[in-house]
């Protein structure tokens, strides 16, 4: 067998994986890279033959996952696609979204038309977690990777070894779904790493942090920008915000959700229930008058008349790394106001526009226009849906075996520090692939 690393190799996205057994091809994932240097590879040919592939698995609906699966289709794969439910109906949402963004903002063209991925969507097979599926000798089961609504990690047993693909891993403790499951035997076992060299604060700190820099911001009399990906994020901040004003930390607040992603997102979060968490379906019961005042900007007549609301708003937008979106209209009109804050809740690779922010960096040029960056910047790690390190090794510290390791999903300087947090602890080989590497497993 051999697994073949094609992307999320020293870096944070495109996250694709081919598992070579004797017979059979079987590719977990197929996302889209999101880093500005890395997004020509969008566009290159896949360095496989799509028509040869058997099965395609799909961790979760983030789109560094799953924006590559029409262009697979497209080009003539005709392979079965497994995912669990909730993450069919995300994907649905999310890949008609990515188009839209290719066709009108950033991309030189389209990767993929719709009706590709209509077909993506029709071939998309469920498996609920922990049912096997046995494919030509080959025995998949999806876990629960606690990370947003319908991610799994991938447990594949073929020719006596049992090969793990850990997808992204959640946060114990995040709003709304439930702990991400253990693991406790694998062979091998390709790991995310994207904040394996840090910690982040508890969840309990962040709220509180998030709800101090809102008061502190409404005080000053401005408004409170949230870049925020619209799958996970956004249903953990209304839910959090709305959870704070029912218990009379924050005063009723105005929340305007000013993404159709997001909110069609939070519509399949409440349609698929038997994945919460016990403190979610209680929420979920709490018929309490006193919550956010919510509302929905649809349209981009709607998202513009944001704009002249100068104070007391929670502007909540995507894209999540300010990539493209209705953020970045957003940002220019509140971004070189003193008064105004701007707060990240999630990653921010390299060489986005969030990053740049985070970075310090005083002018932005966005669109045609170059905006000072006056406005307060907040980044509160503790909401991240990615595991840190501390979590991390805690998930690897229920193995019973002493797998061979390859970590994926990172920066360079974080993986090697997490490699090295790995081979302290646990004395596991720790490998770290280069784009297009190929491994033998023996």
């Amino acid at each position: 067998m051999k697994i073949h690393f094609f992307g999320a190799t020293k870096t944070v996205t495109g996250s694709c994986f081919l598992l070579e057994t004797e017979d059979k091809n079987i590719l977990i994932d197929c996302g889209i890279f999101q880093e500005n240097s890395l997004e020509y590879l969008n566009y290159e040919p896949f360095p496989f033959n799509p028509k040869k592939l058997d099965l395609l698995i799909i961790t979760h609906a983030h789109l560094d996952h799953s924006a590559l699966v029409p262009k697979l289709i497209k080009e003539g794969a005709k392979c079965r696609i497994i995912a669990t439910p909730a993450t069919k109906d995300l994907v649905e949402i999310m890949l008609f979204d990515a188009i839209k963004v290719q066709k009108y903002e950033n991309y030189k063209e389209s990767l993929y038309e719709e009706e590709d991925i209509y077909k993506t969507v029709k071939r998309i097979e469920t498996l609920q977690y922990g049912k096997p599926l046995l494919f030509n000798g080959v025995l998949i089961k999806l876990r629960d990777a606690g990370h947003i609504l319908g991610s799994a990690f991938v447990e594949i047993e073929a020719e006596g070894k049992k090969i793990v693909f850990s997808g992204d891993i959640g946060r114990k403790g995040n709003p709304i779904i439930r702990d991400p499951e253990k693991i406790y035997d694998a062979h091998y076992l390709v790991v995310e790493s994207t904040y394996g060299n840090r910690n982040h604060k508890t969840l309990q700190e962040s709220v509180n942090e998030l709800i101090e820099a809102i008061k502190d911001t409404f005080r000053r009399g401005g408004n409170v920008l949230i870049p925020a990906f619209a799958i996970g994020r956004v249903q953990d901040i209304l839910y959090i915000l709305n959870r704070s004003v029912k218990q009379g930390k924050l005063n009723p607040i105005n929340v305007y959700l000013d993404s159709p992603l997001a909110e069609e997102a939070t519509k399949i979060y409440l349609s698929h229930p038997e994945v919460f968490d016990d403190e979610a379906l209680k929420e979920l019961r709490n018929k309490s008058k006193s919550s956010i005042r919510l509302y929905f900007s649809k349209t981009v007549e709607e998202s513009k008349r944001l704009n002249t609301i100068k104070s007391n708003a929670v502007i909540i937008a995507g894209s999540g790394m300010c990539q493209g979106g209705r953020i970045l209209y957003h940002l220019i009109h509140n971004l070189y106001r003193e008064e105004c804050s701007i707060i990240f809740v999630g990653f921010q690779a390299r060489g986005t526009l969030g990053r740049k922010i985070v970075d310090g960096e005083k002018e932005l040029r966005i669109f045609d226009r170059v905006i000072p960056v006056k406005a307060k910047v907040y980044t509160i790690g503790g909401f991240s849906a990615h595991a840190d390190q501390a979590e991390l090794l805690e998930w690897l510290n229920s193995l019973r075996t002493e797998p061979e390791i390859f970590l994926v999903h990172g920066e360079t300087e974080v993986i090697e520090a997490f490699k090295n947090s790995i081979e302290k602890n646990f004395g596991f080989r720790c490998n770290i692939p280069e784009r297009l590497s190929i491994y033998e497993l023996n």
